[in-house]
């Protein structure tokens, strides 16, 4: 299957026994250059009290594309909370964000870097 940044998956996180695990949604931010088949995600959650205001983006039911999210309850997508995983591990797609929302997430992502870079530059 291929996902495309925006995209809303399934990944499986293993419990403290690593063998079962629960199901949480991520989005996929970019498939990473190279021969490997690697995505670059970042995490969602329903806990809304761990939103970082200013950096993470809530997605609320009034919002034009929850339903097309195929996010169950208002969700905060934690832009600082990004992972590697190979494209096996994800469960289908479950929906897509629009693309304003995907750009927004991607300039705060560039811009952070740039003034962290900029620090050490």
């Amino acid at each position: 299957m291929t996902f495309r940044p925006g995209e809303i998956s399934l990944v499986r996180f293993p419990g403290a026994d690593l063998r079962r695990g629960k199901y949480r949604p991520v989005l996929l931010i970019s498939k990473i250059p190279g021969a490997f088949d690697d995505l670059l995600i970042c995490a969602i959650t329903s806990q809304l009290r761990h939103e970082v205001k200013g950096w993470d983006e809530r997605i609320d039911i009034s919002d034009d594309d929850f339903i097309s999210s195929g996010l169950k309850a208002p969700s905060i997508i934690r832009i600082g909370k990004l992972a590697t995983v190979e494209e096996s591990v994800l469960e289908g797609v479950i929906g897509e964000i629009s693309s304003e929302r995907l750009m927004r997430i991607l300039n705060k992502l560039r811009d952070h870097l740039k003034e962290e870079s900029a620090a050490y530059g």
